[in-house]
């Protein structure tokens, strides 16, 4: 069954696209709500969630017997490897805990998977899943795993499967080992280097050495701006950018020099983390005055 590699570009693909196995929106927020705040009373939860997660935290659904078979069935199902950790490692199995209790749908239909699975364990092997040997638990695996080559009677341990390996697939490639496996790492921001040099040529304009080497430094791109008491932006490092609107080289109209402006105003908002409309004030002042 090693078919993570095809696994792996499949689920890249559905991050890719916003979209998350079998529709499993819901359940995978929840999830990783209900973890951070029964630990730590955050993640931006309303009073009314905050109640629920604690009373779906509290409760349990999977008797031991059945969480050990859920767990060797996700290890089955995404092993470890040279590319992640095995999917109870991400903690998958709690993960489908969770979902039966948030989803109570699926609980039916798990419940009775593992029942058939045992029942199809003790009919080959004389032992419930668990009990057998791991050769002996791929022999049924593969009697189920492939819908396109199972014989009819074994349609319920199909169906049963498809959902382990939906709902397993989705718990491991939301987790951080999921992540990591896939070298996803979310939105990041990029690297502003100020208006292109064929775009300052084209215009007549030119940026100065000294602004150059004070205000487009990267290694200082995460510092945040600070504020008054008042709550207005104090002009620490705005200063700079006042020095360097005042010492545009340019034999442009001044309408140029607003498109430069405009350029640094959002280079700014994102380099100093200030709001756009105070950045295009401020401007506005320097260069009416």
């Amino acid at each position: 069954m090693d078919r993570r590699e095809s696994i792996r570009t499949l689920i890249i693909g559905t991050v890719a696209s916003g979209a998350v196995i079998s529709g499993c929106v819901t359940e995978v927020k929840e999830n990783n709500t209900t973890s951070v705040q029964a630990e730590t009373g955050t993640y931006g939860r309303t009073p009314q969630e905050q109640v629920r997660d604690k009373k779906l935290a509290g409760e349990q659904f999977f008797n031991k017997e059945e969480l050990a078979t859920i767990a060797i069935l996700c290890d089955i199902i995404v092993p470890a490897d040279d590319i992640s950790v095995a999917a109870t490692q991400a903690g998958v199995p709690e993960f489908i805990e969770f979902i039966v209790k948030d989803m109570p749908y699926h609980q039916l239909p798990l419940r009775g998977g593992l029942m058939w699975l045992d029942h199809e364990s003790n009919k080959r092997f004389g032992k419930i899943f668990s009990a057998i040997a791991p050769n002996q638990r791929i022999e049924i695996i593969d009697a189920i795993a492939y819908p396109e080559k199972a014989v009819p009677e074994m349609s319920q341990g199909v169906k049963f499967f498809e959902l382990m390996r939906d709902l397993t697939m989705t718990g491991f490639y939301t987790s951080k080992e999921g992540f990591d496996a896939l070298g996803y790492v979310g939105n990041r921001p990029n690297v502003w280097d100020g208006v292109p040099e064929e775009e300052l040529q084209r215009l007549g304009m030119a940026y100065e050495p000294e602004w150059l080497k004070k205000c487009i430094d990267q290694s200082t791109r995460e510092t945040l701006a600070t504020w008054d008491e008042a709550g207005k932006f104090i002009e620490l490092n705005i200063n700079l950018h006042a020095r360097f609107v005042g010492k545009l080289t340019t034999t442009r109209s001044l309408i140029k020099e607003h498109l430069i402006v405009s350029a640094l105003i959002i280079s700014y908002s994102r380099i100093f983390k200030v709001e756009t409309l105070e950045l295009v004030g401020y401007f506005n002042k320097l260069i009416i005055s």
